[in-house]
């Protein structure tokens, strides 16, 4: 006989931008004092929150085929954690957000329990492993998708799914357009009104860490030699400690470099250019209408199999899925080199009515995601397991 089950919610938010989302979805329970255990997957805020963590996002995020198996055995423990509490004591229902190679298997364990899913923030199916959709037809109660192209997507594959805009837009903040503000906020780092700031964002993810971080500051030191007025400010992702990004640069890198940990809308504010890693960051990034080059690095043969497998997708970079054009320059692998990065910087910076076109057709961004209250219709749409 099945044990009922009790007042638990199994969240599972593998990466530092789902942990941020499920966040605010803690929140939104707590000031609607509705209170349940929450247990899981999820970052040091959401613990301090009082959920319990039976696996770490810092420690989980890793992505492409040699990174899993290289961390197997602690992904393996983690899940069989989550799958044995789930059997002792099921949950009333389950949100899993994004992190497809855990969440979909689990999803299947789940539905073998009884225990309704709700997929917050879908995996990218339809780019690659479009095999998967069988997965979600069979095992996902609920998706609740970002994107209004997601919706048609599912909708033509038969799933229950709900469009409900993007969380970044909650983030949102009139000061981070106010540029009196956002001055002050630069002098507070030295940076001077004639000086162009250039933010680095090479992702949150150990393996990014790997790949696209010391490209990103051999960046840095060509656009450092070719203008005296340009500054270079490194943004810490959440959930990272700045110790683990200078134990991995190189002692003589030989130039002065900025250290930002924030809320992430708030660097970005400050900033005037972004060298960014593709992914959450270049909707971001986006949002604020900062212009971009987008880089990605990755193991050689993740990325051999990542272009194997995608087919029909003209760009990568989420910003640029999203407005259904290039809007900012994307490099990949060998392309991601420091010397074509820093030149489409420096592109940025001279070519000013290259520069006003990227912002123009990234004020469109606000717009094709939807309206505020993202984490407001997730609650509403999760009220009906209730």
């Amino acid at each position: 006989m099945q044990k009922s089950k009790t007042d638990s919610v199994l969240i599972v938010a593998g990466e530092a931008s789902s942990a941020l989302y499920a966040r605010r979805l803690l929140e939104l329970y707590q000031e609607k004092q509705i209170y349940h255990h929450f247990f899981g997957v999820g970052d040091y805020s959401m613990e301090k929150m009082g959920f319990e963590r039976l696996g770490q996002s810092e420690k989980m995020a890793v992505v492409g085929f040699q990174e899993v198996i290289k961390h197997y055995s602690d992904l393996k423990t983690v899940y069989d954690s989550v799958v044995d509490r789930c059997r002792e004591n099921p949950p009333k229902y389950a949100v899993l957000l994004d992190y497809p190679g855990f969440n979909l298997k689990l999803a299947k364990d789940l539905k073998s329990m009884g225990i309704p899913v709700i997929y917050y923030i879908s995996p990218q199916l339809w780019a690659w492993k479009k095999g998967r959709i069988k997965l979600v037809q069979k095992y996902v109660d609920l998706m609740l998708v970002l994107f209004p192209f997601e919706k048609e997507f599912y909708k033509e594959h038969h799933v229950n799914v709900e469009f409900v805009g993007h969380p970044l837009l909650d983030e949102l903040s009139s000061n981070f357009y106010d540029q009196s503000y956002i001055e002050d906020m630069r002098g507070r780092f030295g940076v001077h009104r004639n000086e162009v700031l250039v933010g680095l964002l090479p992702g949150s993810r150990q393996s990014e860490l790997d790949y696209n971080l010391t490209t990103q500051l051999q960046s840095a030191v060509l656009l450092h030699q070719a203008r005296e007025n340009i500054k270079i400010a490194l943004l810490v992702a959440p959930g990272l400690e700045i110790d683990q990004i200078k134990e991995r640069m190189p002692e003589d890198l030989g130039i002065p470099l900025i250290f930002m940990q924030d809320d992430p809308m708030k660097m970005v504010s400050l900033i005037d250019i972004a060298l960014c890693a593709s992914g959450t960051a270049t909707v971001l990034v986006g949002l604020l209408k900062k212009p971009m080059a987008i880089m990605y690095k990755m193991n050689p043969f993740t990325a051999w199999l990542a272009k194997l497998l995608v087919r029909g997708i003209k760009h990568f970079g989420m910003v640029n899925l999203i407005c259904e054009k290039e809007v900012c320059k994307e490099f990949f692998q060998r392309e991601a080199s420091a010397k074509n990065l820093s030149d489409e910087v420096l592109k940025l910076i001279d070519n000013k009515p290259y520069f006003d076109d990227q912002v123009k057709d990234l004020e469109r961004l606000k717009n094709l995601l939807g309206d505020h209250g993202a984490t407001q219709r997730v609650f509403d749409a999760l009220m009906r397991f209730e």
